[in-house]
């Protein structure tokens, strides 16, 4: 459902992260992942949450790549992803991601108005990670976050994006992403 905002709303959680495809970077009690994506019917249908990429209808055909920043929080001992940046070369959007209510938030980045969605991305969690984090429900993992811990991993997170950006395996991507969706 898309409402008068624009966000589209979901039911359901996103397609998790590859994870032998995804490197991550701590800082505190949050967690940055950095992955490739491709994202096709195939690799959609082979996971848990096939219509978790806005594609219900059936009638658009999924193609899209690109870098995937993922925001990882830990608290009460649990790790749950709250954020993502789906860089992708089509369709740059981005999750709020609530475990309260097993549902997610989508919203699209114009890139006209925004430039690089991948620079636009670092620049959000560099100024806007604790408000993000609390629209996505995880407001006790944004009053526990370290902010003097983020500015060196998101320096990493970024030469790790463009990295991936730059040098992606679409094979070994495709083979990971349906090998752990199934398996």
């Amino acid at each position: 459902m898309i409402d008068d905002r624009g966000v589209t709303h979901y039911d359901l959680m996103p397609i998790p992260p590859v994870e032998s495809q995804t490197t991550y970077f701590e800082a505190g009690v949050i967690t940055f992942g950095v992955e490739f994506r491709l994202l096709d019917d195939a690799i959609a249908a082979a996971s848990a949450t096939e219509n978790a990429t806005g594609n219900a209808s059936g009638t658009n055909q999924l193609d899209d790549r690109g870098v995937s920043v993922h925001v990882f929080g830990t608290w009460e001992g649990q790790r749950h992803e709250y954020l993502r940046f789906d860089c992708f070369d089509e369709d740059p959007h981005y999750h709020y991601v609530d475990w309260t209510n097993s549902s997610n938030q989508m919203l699209h980045i114009d890139p006209d108005a925004e430039g690089d969605s991948l620079a636009w991305a670092i620049d959000r969690l560099r100024t806007r990670l604790p408000q993000m984090l609390e629209r996505a429900g995880a407001a006790e993992v944004a009053a526990a976050m370290d902010p003097k811990l983020i500015p060196a991993a998101l320096t990493k997170v970024e030469q790790e994006a463009l990295r991936a950006r730059l040098h992606p395996d679409d094979d070994a991507i495709r083979r990971a992403a349906l090998g752990e969706a199934q398996g």
